[in-house]
């Protein structure tokens, strides 16, 4: 069950990416930028924790 569910996901995946490609990067764009808030928001309070 879990193999079937494994690729379907990456059927439809190929298939999103084949008929949208416009969409699917403004998909991996905003994943890709919101990867990268978290890490600068994380380094923001690692870094100040020494100053507390």
């Amino acid at each position: 069950m879990k193999k079937t569910f494994k690729w379907g996901g990456l059927a439809f995946l190929a298939f999103y990416l084949i008929s949208r490609p416009h969409n699917a990067a403004n998909v991996v764009h905003g994943a890709l930028t919101g990867v990268s808030g978290a890490a600068n928001s994380l380094s923001t309070f690692v870094s100040d924790l020494p100053n507390r």
